[in-house]
């Protein structure tokens, strides 16, 4: 199982707000098998397996480009770990545990 952080972001929009075009991509995600998602102020990340999330990024452009967008900045982080299964969750409770439930 992989982590993975996306932000695709539209260039030369005429617009400052970004949101629909989130909202285009979290449609596409939706109706993804496979994955689990869930929205940042900055970033969505998503899990599951790394073939199944290195074919959710071309969906995710594809959805920004029909949204009207004609250039696009996009960011991609993967943490593919092998020596133990690692997810969102687990990631966040590790931090956690770590400040003794300070949060």
């Amino acid at each position: 199982m992989a982590v993975c952080s996306i932000s695709v972001v539209p260039v030369g929009t005429g617009s400052t707000s970004v949101s629909s075009y989130v909202a285009r991509c979290h449609e596409v995600l939706k109706d993804f098998e496979g994955i689990t998602y869930q929205l940042t102020p900055m970033a969505t990340i998503i899990e599951g397996e790394l073939d199944v999330l290195l074919r959710v990024v071309p969906e995710l452009h594809r959805a920004t480009f029909d949204g009207g967008a004609k250039r696009l900045l996009t960011t991609l982080i993967i943490d593919d770990r092998r020596d133990k299964e690692t997810t969102m969750k687990g990631k966040v409770a590790s931090v956690e545990r770590k400040l003794g439930g300070k949060v």
